[in-house]
This record gives C-alpha cells, sequence and structure tokens, in this order.
C-alpha cells in the first residue's frame, strides 16, 4: 500500500496587514502593504492514528484503534498468506480458500454468514486475496461489534466441522466461473497471464497471478483445504484489528472471549522468492475480445516499502498523471495516438512490477508509440525530473493518504499493511517521508538502475477474430 497526502495547513498573516491598510485608508499610520505579507508555511502535520498493538498468549495479534464520532466500527482480520506462499502446482488456492471461509462454522452454520451480518445492519462486508496476504472484513453498528467477533472467531477456529466435498466443489465452480469472467473473456484478460509468464519462471508463484490455472483449482482436495487450514489459518499467523467507535476496556474483554481460549500455535515460515531476472521478449497475444491494440511494457521493479519502491512511484506519476504526466501528454494530448495510457509501480512482498501500457488507437504505427516511450525513459533516465513534476506527485501521495483514512474501515487497513510489511502499525509518516525526502536526482537513478530501455518486456494485444466455438476451460 502506498501513501500520499497530508494537507499542508499554510497560515495566512492577513489580518495586521487588513487592519493596517484600513488604518491608512481613515489617515493613521500606515502598516505593511500586501506585498509585505508574509505566508508562514508551518512543518506539515502527519495525519496519526492513535492506536494499541499487542499479542494473545496463542500468538494472535490485535490492534485497537478507537475513534468517536460515526457509530461504526470495523473489524479486519489478517491471515499472513496469499497466492505469493503457494506450492508449484497449488496456484489459486490462496483466493480459493478465501471463499470456503463464506461456506460456514459450526455454530454460525452453513452459508449464513452474509445473512448474520445483513440482518444486524453490516454495511461492507467482503474479503480479498493477493500474494501477499487474505483479508475478511465487515463494518458494522457499534453495538453489534461482538456479533461480528463470534463471526471471526468462529471460523478462525471451527471450520472444518462443516467442510464438506460439495461445499469444497461449489466453491472450485464458482472461482472458475470467476477466472472465466474476468481474465478468460474480458478484453486484455490474456495478456495478464502472459505478463506473469513472461517476467516470472515456472514454479515461481507470482507466475500464474492470485486466481490460478483451471487445472490446478481442480485437483484441490479436501485434504488440501485440511492442510492449508491448518497450517495458516491458525491465531499466530493472523492479526485482528477494530477500528472505529467503540470502549477500549470492553472490547479487550471481547477480543479475549472469543479467541483467548484458542489453543497456542506455530507461526509458519514464508520462504523468500527471489526476484526473477527476465530476458528481454517481444510478445504479442492474439484476443478476440479486444478492439484496439494495446502495447504494454513490463520490468521487474523493487517489492513493497524496498529500496527505490517510492521513487518508482514518483516515476510513475510523471510518466502517466491523466492531463499532467510526459507519456499522456505526448500520446494523449499532443498526437493523439493512444486511447489510454497508464504506468504503475506495484509492489509486493518479494518483488514489484513496474508497467507502462498504452491503448492505441487505430491506424497508429505502433512504433512510433514504442519510440515515443522509449525516448522519454531515455530521457529520464540522463535527465532529473524537474523540481514542479516532483511537488506535484508528493502533494498528490499526502492527498491520497488523507482520504483513505477518512473512513474507519481504511484507518484499520491502514495499520495492517504497515504492521503486515514492516511490523509496526505506526509507519504513517515514515511512509511519506520516502517520498519527500528523495531527491530528483534519486528518482532519475532510479530509472537508471531498474528501467533498463535496452532489456525489457514488452506485450502487444492484437484484436483477433472470434474463435470458431467453445472458450476457455
Amino acid at each position: 500500500m502506498k501513501f500520499g497526502n497530508v494537507l499542508r495547513s499554510f497560515a495566512f498573516v492577513l489580518t495586521g496587514g487588513l487592519v493596517a491598510t484600513s488604518a491608512a485608508l481613515a489617515g493613521g499610520p500606515a502598516g505593511p502593504t500586501l506585498s509585505q505579507i508574509r505566508i508562514k508555511d508551518p512543518a506539515p502535520t502527519d495525519p496519526k492514528i492513535e492506536f494499541e498493538k499487542y499479542t494473545l498468549p496463542n500468538g494472535l495479534e490485535v490492534i485497537l484503534a478507537p475513534q468517536k464520532g460515526v457509530p461504526l466500527t470495523a473489524v479486519s482480520v489478517w491471515y499472513h498468506v496469499g497466492s505469493g506462499y503457494e506450492n508449484y502446482g497449488k496456484s489459486g488456492f490462496a483466493h480459493l480458500f478465501e471463499h470456503m471461509l463464506f461456506q460456514g462454522s459450526k455454530n454460525v452454520g452453513s452459508d449464513k454468514h452474509f445473512a448474520v451480518l445483513k440482518q444486524i445492519g453490516a454495511s461492507e462486508v467482503n474479503g480479498t486475496t493477493n500474494p501477499d496476504r487474505t483479508n475478511y472484513y465487515e463494518v458494522v453498528p457499534s453495538n453489534q461489534l461482538e456479533t461480528a467477533l463470534w463471526l471471526e472467531s468462529d471460523r478462525m477456529s471451527h471450520l472444518l466441522e462443516l467442510l464438506t466435498s460439495e461445499s469444497l466443489a461449489n466453491q472450485i465452480d464458482v472461482v472458475r466461473n470467476e477466472r472465466r469472467q474476468r481474465y478468460d473473456n474480458v478484453p486484455y484478460g490474456r495478456t495478464r497471464f502472459a505478463v506473469g509468464q513472461a517476467l516470472y519462471p515456472e514454479g515461481h508463484p507470482y507466475r500464474y497471478l492470485t486466481i490460478g490455472r483451471h487445472e490446478d483449482l481442480e485437483k484441490a482436495s479436501l485434504d488440501d483445504v485440511k492442510n492449508f487450514y491448518r497450517t495458516w489459518y491458525v491465531p499466530s499467523n493472523a492479526t485482528i484489528s477494530i477500528s472505529g467507535d467503540f470502549d477500549v476496556a470492553a472490547t479487550k474483554k471481547l477480543v479475549e472471549k472469543w479467541f483467548g481460549s484458542f489453543p497456542a500455535s506455530k507461526k509458519p515460515v514464508a520462504l523468500t522468492v527471489p526476484a526473477p531476472k527476465p530476458a528481454t521478449q517481444d510478445i504479442v497475444v492474439n484476443d478476440e475480445f479486444a478492439k484496439l491494440r494495446r502495447i504494454q511494457f513490463e520490468w521487474i521493479s523493487p517489492a513493497n516499502f524496498g529500496a527505490d519502491d517510492a521513487e518508482l512511484d514518483i516515476v510513475a506519476n510523471a510518466l502517466g498523471a491523466d492531463g499532467t504526466g510526459r507519456l499522456y501528454k505526448a500520446l494523449v494530448v499532443d498526437k493523439p495516438w493512444a486511447q489510454s495510457v497508464s504506468v504503475f509501480q506495484g509492489g509486493s512482498q518479494f518483488s514489484g512490477v513496474f508497467e507502462i501500457s498504452v491503448t492505441l488507437r487505430t491506424g497508429v504505427d505502433i512504433k512510433d508509440v514504442k519510440n515515443t516511450v522509449i525516448a522519454e525513459l531515455n530521457r529520464m533516465a540522463k535527465e532529473p525530473i524537474t523540481d514542479r513534476e516532483f511537488a506535484r506527485t508528493i502533494t498528490g501521495i499526502e492527498a491520497s493518504a488523507i482520504y483513505r483514512l477518512e473512513g474507519v474501515f481504511g484507518r484499520g487497513e491502514t495499520l495492517q499493511s504497515f504492521n503486515h510489511f514492516l511490523g509496526d502499525p505506526d509507519k504513517i509518516t515514515w511512509d511519506l517521508d520516502r517520498y519527500r525526502t528523495t531527491t530528483t536526482q534519486r528518482v532519475r537513478a532510479a530509472v537508471e538502475r531498474w528501467l533498463p530501455t535496452n532489456n525489457l518486456i514488452t506485450i502487444t494485444t492484437m484484436p483477433a477474430a472470434p474463435a470458431a466455438a467453445g472458450g476457455a476451460k
């Protein structure tokens, strides 16, 4: 998770000047002119989330972040396992297991999780999986906090009692249909898999994306699910955050009531996966769902919060920001050759991906687009970005940080993310300072180090005629 933008408070010292000016107009002694009025720029005050973190004897981490105001409370459980932890031949399993946790547990009942939360007025309910973690959350009226804790407690400790071959088969079908709907049968979906296969070697857990392969999902067994649950879904591998309107002392008692009796568990060890070093490739993907050509430039990049991660975030903004990005202006505004341009630095726990994606307008020479992108990258590797570009990016990053903290769920997830990646929830200022204290020269050096134009992967998606019959398996 990347941060941004604390709005700085600028104190305009106008009162004295306006009074003095009025006095002069009335014939009194002249005060300072408007040109002499100074604007004070105090040091920015970063947002601060008050929280308490502690660990139960069984290893479960607890983060409490109370904030009175709106009578809502967010409960979020992070299990520190994602698709980046999967073994070869088990792709998609972390995401499949996310689905299984909504199937029911011993005391809640089969397929009752959503129904209970709907009945008590929950405003947000979901679970998500990425390469680094799996989370489950609900935002409930504050007086229903105990119900949310009961639900999370029951599926942390009593899932296997209701696990059946039928429920597993049902969710395998659901996940495979999700892959068909969101990946296999949509424009540029196939390109996402082509990127993974170009960047990562066989056996690397990032190769097949979080959704996984159909053949791996089909082979998932009850024993696989049970072993995964017993390994990763243990208290010592989980962190629960509670944020919003609640009483701290009372909530600690509720946490102890619903989670404190779980037996101690051994925290599983995630093996670090080295960043690959892919060779230069130029790949063409024929896509029957795409209507326009797209060219993507891909590089392996730093891990989340790693060295040069912040600098490449700044590069991505300087290149691709709507309206102001260099490539956006060159390819969408000035020419115009592109329907859209996007640039991002996506860091995960073990390594990241830097991507430039350009969707071309009909009739444009793709070589012209490629040459424009490469020329701009070569320029950024030699010449620092301007102070104006740098300042605009930092301001945007700070503003994003403020926006994320507006809701009770966003505040809890902010703490969870820093805790997961850095071991300390209190990293807002540290994160912002990565951007504020770097320099344009360090940004230039990051381009030179990570984005060489003589060693890159390009993937071109070409519209193709629809297949005669069939579809994804």
